[in-house]
């Protein structure tokens, strides 16, 4: 079946198929509840490409490019590409999909000088198998914490309004990270991976 599926170029078009596969495709993931109603545009270049299989958008893969190291990706040695969206419809999985669109959104940028890729992502073993299976490293992590009800954000979160905060989202950086994962029942390992070329 994946030879039926072309990848190419995201086109205004596909912007609700686009929607729909990344909605559907991060069902199973850590990052299920993470829904855009419009997809991302980007203000600096960008490589973003579809795999698409009779006019269904199967796969998807976004791809910001620096210009100046350091103002999109990690402040590290050489100018690099974010992997922003990535996401394959669990059908189609296994089926080399994704690796397609990595490859091709490496190709698409030979000429550009990028010298690497990242990807953040939380703490899905499978992903992170995926991404270490394609030449990714672990460069850094912090969590994602999700503080949520009145026992959660009692003495955590308070307001200067007449607001009662029933779900927080927010960056943990610290060095107690067994404590937050302790306090908090939904806490996620958000991880950056890079890949260097050749």
């Amino acid at each position: 079946m994946t030879h039926s599926v072309v990848v190419r170029p995201y086109v205004d078009a596909d912007e609700r198929g686009w929607l729909e596969c990344r909605v559907l495709a991060f069902l199973d993931s850590a990052y299920y509840d993470a829904v855009e109603r419009e997809k991302e545009h980007y203000n600096r270049p960008s490589v973003e490409l579809v795999a698409d299989l009779g006019g269904t958008i199967v796969g998807l893969i976004d791809v910001e490019l620096e210009e100046e190291p350091g103002t999109v990706c990690e402040d590290r040695p050489g100018l690099g590409g974010m992997i922003w969206h990535l996401a394959v419809l669990r059908d189609f999985r296994r089926q080399g999909i994704a690796s397609r669109l990595l490859a091709a959104a490496e190709e698409a940028v030979r000429e550009r000088s990028i010298e690497r890729f990242e990807a953040w992502t939380r703490d899905d073993a499978w992903v992170q198998r995926w991404y270490e299976s394609h030449g990714f490293v672990k460069i850094r992590s912090y969590l994602h914490v999700y503080v949520h009800g009145k026992s959660e954000t009692t003495g955590v979160v308070s307001a200067e309004l007449d607001l009662k905060p029933q779900l927080v989202f927010a960056h943990y950086t610290g060095d107690r990270p067994d404590e937050i994962r302790a306090r908090f029942e939904r806490v996620h390992d958000c991880v950056c991976y890079e890949r260097r070329f050749a």
